[in-house]
């Protein structure tokens, strides 16, 4: 398989939630967070520099590992709208280190995540 056929990691958006209070804590001079989401396990942010997941680990949930994706390592991305009877859309980034695909939920908008990596990229 090559690396444009590999996904690096894969998440799943359920809903759109507030931005989470601690997250300042992690942000960059200049870095503001535009949206949240609520995954499997725990969030992704989006900010106005790069797109964070964060997976928390382990049964007591101590323990979380941070993704970090800037927005300048984003090479191209696509979107597929959720058909008639397809209850999920989904987003794939290809970033000099590989795929990343993001799976949404029923009810999330994909336009909205779209335009925000849009207004970041280009």
């Amino acid at each position: 398989m090559s690396i444009l056929e590999t996904n690096i990691a894969e998440w799943t958006f359920i809903t759109e939630s507030s931005i989470p209070d601690d997250v300042s804590s992690i942000l960059a001079n200049g870095e503001t967070a535009v949206a949240a989401y609520r995954t499997v396990r725990d969030s992704a942010i989006f900010t106005n520099k790069r797109l964070m997941v964060r997976d928390v680990q382990g049964i007591t949930g101590r323990k979380a590992e941070i993704y970090s994706v800037p927005y300048s390592a984003i090479n191209m991305w696509s979107t597929e709208n959720a058909g008639t009877f397809d209850l999920s859309a989904e987003i794939t980034l290809w970033t000099r280190s590989g795929k990343i695909k993001i799976n949404l939920r029923k009810g999330v908008d994909i336009r909205k995540i779209d335009k925000i990596i849009a207004q970041s990229v280009l």
